[in-house]
This record gives C-alpha cells, structure tokens and sequence, in this order.
C-alpha cells in the first residue's frame, strides 16, 4: 500500500513538474523565439567534448568501485566494470521506487560473476556510497564559496552537512562499539515513529543499517586506498560538472563562473530526491533557475540545460540500458548452462542422470545379465554358486564356472 502511494506520489510530481515548465513556457512564449534560435546556432565543437567529459565521469565512478573491490589483490578488469556501472546507473535513473535497489542488486549480481568474494561486493558497494556522498559534501562547498553569496554559502554548507554528517556518523559507528549501539537503537525509533505515522518503512528496516555496519566494518583498506577511491568519486562529479560547462558554452553564453559550480550542486540534490525518474523536470527547472540566478540570459540557459540532460541523462541511460540487458541476456545463458549441466551420457562425475547400463560404479541400476559382483539379480541358469534354482539339463558349466571336467557329471558340493 506504501508502495502504491509512493508511486502516485511520484507520478503526480512528476506530471506538476512537467505542467510547471510547460507554464513557464507558455508565460515566456516571447522569450521562446531566443531559446529556439540559440538551439538553432549551437556551437557543435564543444558538444563531443561534453560526451568526453561525461563518459570520463562514469569512468571514474567505475575505477573507484574498482579499487574499492580489488583491496585484497583481485584482479577485475577495468572494461566490466565500466559496463556495469553504465548499466546500474541506468536502472538506478529510469525504474521508479525501487530503482536504487535493483540497481544495487544488479551490480553485486555482476561482480560476483566475476569471482569478487560476496562480502567484499557488498562492502565495496556501501563504501562507493559513502565516498560518493563525501566527495559530492566537498564539491558543494567549494561551488557555495567561489558563488561569494552569503545566502548561497548558506544553502551550500547546510547541503553539504547534510551529505556529510550522515556519512561520518556511521564511519564513527563502525569504529566505535558505544556509538554503534546509540545509533541503532536511534535508528529503531526513527523507524518505529515513521512506521507508526506513514506506515512506511517497514519495522525491520533499522536491521539494514546494521547489517551496513558490519559489511564496512569486515573489510579494512589501507588508507592510500581509501585516498584514491576518494579521489576517482571526486572526479566523477567533476566530470559531470564539466559535462554542464562545456554544454553552456555549445549555446554560446559566458560562463558564469562564480555560480556555475553550486547551480550544478542544487540540481543534483532536487534529482536526488527521487521525485521523477531520473529528476526528469526538476533537474531542468532547477538547474535553468539557477543558471538565471546567477547571471545567465534565459535564452542561453535553457538550450544548455536541454544539450547537458541529453549527454548526461538520455545517452548514459540509453548505452547503460543496452549494456543491461547484453549483460542479463548473457547472465541466463550461463545459469542455463549450469542447471543443464551438461550431456548425462557424457556425465562421468556425478551419480545422478548417468546410463545405467555404462555405470559401472553403482550397485543400483545396473544390467543383472552382466553384474558379476553382486548376488542379487544374478541368472540363476548361470549362478554357479548356488545349489537352488540351477538347470541340471544345462548346467554342464565350463571350465572357467565349475572348475571340474565336463565328463564328470554335475558339480560336487
């Protein structure tokens, strides 16, 4: 039921926001001829430079992932991880509701593929969580500094706090026994009083944050791997930054530095808020007020929101879902092939699905015309070790059987 009104929920802010652009629209129809003609004289150079940018992004998340996962010495190649990441990016973005979760699901499936031991997965995931949330803390903060805003500096480090001080909470938790405990039984109430109030989440959900405790705290890295982790997370939202800035510059508007960074920052936190798929709608209008906020002409501003969500949303989302499913087409062929388990006749390692009459090692099942070593289902015309049921018209035997001359007549007991 929960479930269901979240959905609606979703569906009804995303259908305001898309009603609040086409207002905004229809209010500033004459400002639309400008935003027309801007998309018209779009300076193409820097768009293949915005895609660089990006997949350099999404590089990088992958390479953070992938030190986090290879801290023991595995080995993992740097080409799947690239691809998983583009396609848990993409459930994350386009499934509503549960799209973190799937996505989140999806990448651990892939890895263990790949021979990554279950533990580390799944503590190299939360840990590539937390780096994320930190570095994105350290990127806000920056761009509320450089805005020279007082009221924005505000907003920016409230932001970043809020990304941050969650984060190092739990860190301190894993350190520390007495902090875990408040933070568990804090986590119960909080839990308790929203399922008491909204019904949502359900009541044994605080017993997912302490199974995250103990995933972080299984695995302990050196802290140089910690710094280079740290520091591909920084890079991938640099990346998608820089995606932004060489998008307003393809409209061909100044850039406004002093603002460029935090209106990057607050879109990310409306889209992260889950409302939209993807933050469809509240990205573009957040990011277009803010770009406006800081100085930049709303006929530049929209046309390089419109070229940043197409590179950054709309073609990740479409490599990413191509590799999804390449990878899940790929990942029922192998648990087709292992639930086969090959031809049975061909089989010689296991006992179930053998032919009988080739089975030489079992008892059970075997041709009683050809088992020598078994007195149970023996042809009792050629059982020489047994008085009782012998045909005295055809038991002159052989050598090999009666050990005694033909001539002698029937066997001696």
């Amino acid at each position: 039921m929960a479930t269901r009104r979240r959905r609606v929920l979703t569906a009804g802010v995303g259908v305001l926001a898309l009603a609040g652009l086409a207002a905004l629209g229809y209010f500033r129809r004459h400002q639309l001829h400008g935003v027309l003609d801007t998309l018209g004289h779009l300076h193409w150079e820097w768009v293949p430079l915005a895609i660089l940018a990006e997949s350099g992004s999404m590089i990088a998340l992958a390479r953070s992932q992938r030190q986090l996962l290879t801290v023991y010495g595995d080995r993992l190649r740097l080409g799947p991880a690239v691809a998983i990441v583009y396609a848990s990016n993409a459930l994350s973005l386009t499934v509503p509701v549960a799209g973190a979760g799937l996505a989140a699901g999806f990448s651990f499936r892939q890895f263990r593929r790949r021979g990554v031991n279950a533990e580390l997965v799944g503590w190299a995931l939360t840990v590539s969580g937390v780096m994320s949330a930190l570095s994105f803390a350290l990127v806000m903060t920056v761009g509320a500094g450089i805005s020279g805003n007082t009221a924005s500096i505000l907003i920016g480090l409230s932001g970043a706090a809020i990304s941050a001080v969650p984060v190092l909470v739990l860190l301190a938790a894993v350190r520390s026994e007495r902090v875990r405990v408040r933070v568990l039984r804090l986590a119960n109430q909080l839990v308790r009083l929203s399922h008491r109030r909204l019904r949502h989440p359900k009541p044994d959900a605080a017993e997912g944050l302490e199974e995250i405790l103990r995933r972080v705290g299984d695995v302990r890295a050196t802290p140089k791997q910690y710094t280079v982790a740290f520091s591909l997370a920084l890079r991938n939202w640099i990346g998608d930054c820089l995606c932004l800035l060489c998008a307003v510059k393809a409209s061909g508007a100044q850039v406004p530095w002093h603002g460029l960074i935090f209106a990057y920052c607050l879109a990310v936190t409306a889209g992260s808020a889950g409302l939209t798929p993807g933050g469809i709608g509240v990205v573009e209008a957040t990011l277009t007020a803010a770009l406006v906020g800081a100085g930049m002409p709303a006929r530049y501003a929209l046309p390089a929101v419109l070229v940043y969500r197409l590179i950054s949303l709309w073609l990740v989302v479409g490599v990413g879902w191509f590799i999804a499913v390449r990878l899940t087409r790929a990942e029922k062929r192998a648990g087709g092939d292992a639930d086969q388990g090959g031809d049975p006749r061909q089989n010689q390692g296991s006992d179930q699905g053998r032919d009988p009459r080739r089975d030489q090692g079992s008892d059970q099942g075997r041709d009683p015309r050809r088992d020598q070593g078994s007195d149970q289902g023996r042809d009792p015309r050629r059982d020489q070790g047994s008085d009782q049921g012998r045909d005295p018209r055809r038991d002159q035997g052989s050598e090999e059987d009666r050990g005694h001359d033909p001539d002698e007549g029937p066997g001696q007991n």
